[in-house]
């Protein structure tokens, strides 16, 4: 009997390593940009402080890198180019606490296998640079050579042997655009660090060093934005943020004006971003967005940067923790700066006169004389208390020091001095009357104030119905016949720790076992709302992103439906006393200059402007 030796040929077979290296580069060389984030960041990592990046033909014929950094000694430089070798990580735990832009390993090997490549190196202490060409991903010459301390590495014909790749680049001034964007993109976050580009041997930008970090921040977004922007500050021990953000008047059509950047790293992040339009709630309409510089410092073990290997995404362990403070600081800062934006130059100055000057009576008030101590408002002296005449001079010294508009200061704390009357922004403007019975015209210190009182209107009631909806949180009405959901695997385990929350706001959901939930009650205020809709896409968005703002959100939007309905409408004649009243409402909201749409609510032109219109001046 013969045995049949035949046999199947196997299916799976590994790839020869040139092939695998290509489609590995795929991953990290998108495209000529790619290839300057990942040796601009190297050159950052090696402490460089000045950085020369020439680009011809829009990098497909150059790229060239040139850095005053660490360098490398010889053998260094050829472990560069072996993938997954770094001197950035040494071991598990490392990779959970990276406070570098580079540690894959990946970049430098990569970008040798889709180019023809090579490496100057040398470190400061050598006598001599290393010099290594690679062309394909196969090493062709290494040699000493001649060279200052640092790196310059040099990327010619990108995608050389991957035609497939190289027929997807676009023009070359797309794909200059993309390397200028990329690079202003860094050069922001690194004020320190002197950048030159140069395209086809003529210099795009050189930005120097700078130490205001503002300075780079106005280089880069223009001149023209520094009196839009906010400064935001807030520190704490699982997060700090602080950078600049653009007043709601100046917005652009697209998100590109926002760059963040989490332990020194730029990066997109949808959470961060979603903060940040947070922030501007009824600030912006649709269509409009924010300009913003973010700076984020987070503990190493909060943040994950190996989600991919271009290293341009993130992922947080607490994502509803990070969302929610940045999205608190940037709506605070925007509030602050709708109180302080009526201030003229010589009012601040006033107020910054009275300030140092209560601070210095204060010290003086509270300094030790002959063993007693004078303490301030609501303390007691430590002989027993003040006299009656004592407490009459106090308020006669108070009523001498408040100024021409009725500012009295307070000497409750010795740092931080309030004022117990403060100024009205709308309160106190004359008003000349109604222009299409539309507008309130009104007159400030400085000029010509209109007001839309619709969407003035708007936002007062729009606070009171807000206010009076806290103050019966939670009220439902129980539906006649319970609804039931049906959601996925993952939506159920997800709704499932939200019913807890649900019920507060006065929507009653339960299991109903598997992947079935009851809608047994439904907030009042949204009873004319379809429920299901709301509870899926409340559901999606905390899968997406991990934290829930979807019912709050939805009750809001019925709240300023009812605003808009109820509102004083253009075209409506008002009285004097209307308008008045109205203008003092005004002054009690939380966000007095933005309807609930994210429409201005006023506009202002100031007397030098008008008499600039009328050639008064010059």
């Amino acid at each position: 009997m013969v045995e049949n030796k035949t046999q199947t040929m196997s299916k799976i077979k590994i790839l020869p390593e040139s092939l695998s290296n290509k489609i590995a580069a795929g991953e990290v060389v998108e495209r000529p940009s790619s290839v300057v984030k990942e040796l601009v960041e190297n050159a950052l990592d090696a402490g460089s402080t000045r950085l020369i990046i020439e680009v011809d033909n829009g990098g497909r014929s150059l790229i060239r890198v040139s850095d005053d950094g660490t360098g490398m000694i010889r053998d260094d430089a050829l472990l560069a180019i072996e993938r997954y070798a770094t001197s950035k990580i040494k071991n598990e735990r490392d990779l959970f606490s990276i406070d570098t832009l580079g540690f894959r390993g990946e970049a430098l090997p990569s970008i040798a296998a889709v180019s023809r490549f090579s490496l100057v190196t040398r470190e400061e202490t050598s006598e001599t640079g290393t010099q290594i060409i690679v062309e394909g991903g196969k090493i062709k010459d290494v040699s000493e050579v001649g060279a200052p301390s640092g790196t310059m590495i040099t990327v010619k014909q990108i995608f050389f042997n991957t035609p497939a790749r190289r027929k997807f680049l676009k023009t070359v001034n797309t794909e200059m655009g993309h390397i200028a964007d990329i690079v202003a993109s860094i050069a922001m976050g690194r004020p320190d660090v002197q950048f030159k580009l140069l395209h086809n041997r003529k210099i795009v930008k050189n930005w120097s060093l700078a130490s205001d970090p503002l300075e780079r921040v106005t280089d880069i977004l223009g001149k023209d934005i520094k009196n839009y922007l906010h400064r935001i500050e807030s520190k704490d021990n699982t997060l700090s943020v602080s950078g600049w953000i653009s007043s709601p008047r100046f917005t652009r059509k697209t998100s590109r004006g926002i760059y963040v950047y989490v332990n020194g790293r730029f990066v997109r992040d949808r959470v961060i971003q979603h903060a940040l339009f947070d922030g501007y709630r009824e600030r912006l309409v649709k269509g409009q967005f924010p300009l913003g510089v973010l700076f984020m410092h987070i503990p190493f073990d909060q943040v994950d940067v190996n989600v991919h290997p271009t290293k341009n995404e993130i992922r947080f362990v607490n994502k509803r923790n990070v969302h929610e403070k940045v999205a608190r600081i940037v709506s605070e800062t925007l509030k602050l700066s709708d109180r302080t934006k009526w201030a003229s130059p010589k009012f601040q100055q006033e107020e910054k006169h009275y300030i140092s000057e209560s601070v210095a009576e204060f010290r003086r008030q509270t300094t030790v004389d002959g063993g007693r101590k004078t303490e301030g408002r609501g303390q007691r002296a430590e002989d027993g208390g003040q006299t009656t005449e004592d407490r009459g001079q106090r308020a006669e010294d108070k009523r001498q020091r408040a100024d021409d508009g009725g500012r009295i200061l307070r000497f409750d704390l010795p740092v931080k001095q309030e004022a117990l009357w403060e100024k009205k922004q709308f309160g106190d403007l004359r008003v000349i009357g109604q222009l299409q019975s539309t507008y309130i015209l009104c007159e400030s210190d400085e000029g010509l104030v209109l007001i839309d009182q619709h969407a003035a209107h708007e936002r007062i009631l729009f606070e009171q119905l807000k206010n009076r909806s806290k103050a019966h949180k939670g009220a439902s009405q129980r539906l006649l016949i319970p609804e039931t959901l049906d959601v996925g695997y993952k939506e159920a385990e997800i709704l499932d720790r939200l019913v807890p929350d649900l019920r507060e706001l006065g929507l009653d959901i339960e299991s109903f076992g598997g992947n079935t939930f009851i809608i047994k009650a439904v907030p009042v205020l949204i009873l004319n709302r379809e429920i299901k809709p709301l509870i899926i896409g409340l559901v999606e968005r905390m899968a997406e992103t991990g934290f829930s703002s979807g019912l709050d959100k939805t009750i809001e939007q019925c709240l300023i439906l009812m605003a808009c309905h109820g509102a004083i409408r253009a075209n409506q004649h008002l009285s004097d006393k209307q308008m008045k009243v109205l203008l003092e409402q005004l002054d009690e909201c939380d966000n007095p200059s933005h309807c609930p749409h994210g429409r201005p609510t006023w506009i202002k032109w100031t007397t030098r402007l008008i008499e600039k219109s009328f050639n008064r001046i010059v």
